[in-house]
């Protein structure tokens, strides 16, 4: 079975309780088996959205320690990758965890993700492919 890929609004819709996403987020990774993939980025991006709510960035830290959310990414193998998917996407724009992420479905072959970003819809993997968004959006 493929990873599936793990992004930072999945986490943060998981984690923050008054998020309107929350309980769709807390059904979908419920109903995944860990590991979830991901990068350093995405959780830098959660730890930092979720600094105000009590226990959350630890929480997702903790998640990283029990093996949960894994991170096989390594940027210095992937930069030249993950710049051209910055500047194809700069329109919508991408940012960088959303880059990363789009380079590791290349790597693990894999385009289901965990995400309420809708710009996933547009975003491809191997140059053709949409990715499976597991969180149906509104």
């Amino acid at each position: 079975m493929p990873p599936v890929l793990l992004d930072t609004s999945a986490i943060v819709g998981w984690l923050d309780r008054r998020d309107k996403n929350h309980g769709r987020c807390r059904v979908a990774l419920t109903d995944l088996q860990p590991p979830l993939v991901t990068c350093e980025a995405v959780i830098a991006e959660s730890c930092y959205l979720l600094q105000g709510i009590y226990g959350a960035p630890e929480a997702v830290l903790a998640n990283v320690t029990n093996g949960s959310f894994q991170i096989p990414f390594q940027l210095t193998r992937s930069v030249s990758q993950v710049a051209a998917s910055l500047r194809k996407y700069a329109d919508l724009p991408a940012d960088f965890a959303d880059a990363c992420l789009i380079q590791m479905a290349d790597e693990l072959d894999t385009g289901d993700i965990l995400t309420l970003d809708s710009d996933f819809k547009h975003y491809r993997w191997r140059r053709n492919r949409p990715f499976h968004l597991l969180i149906p959006l509104e």
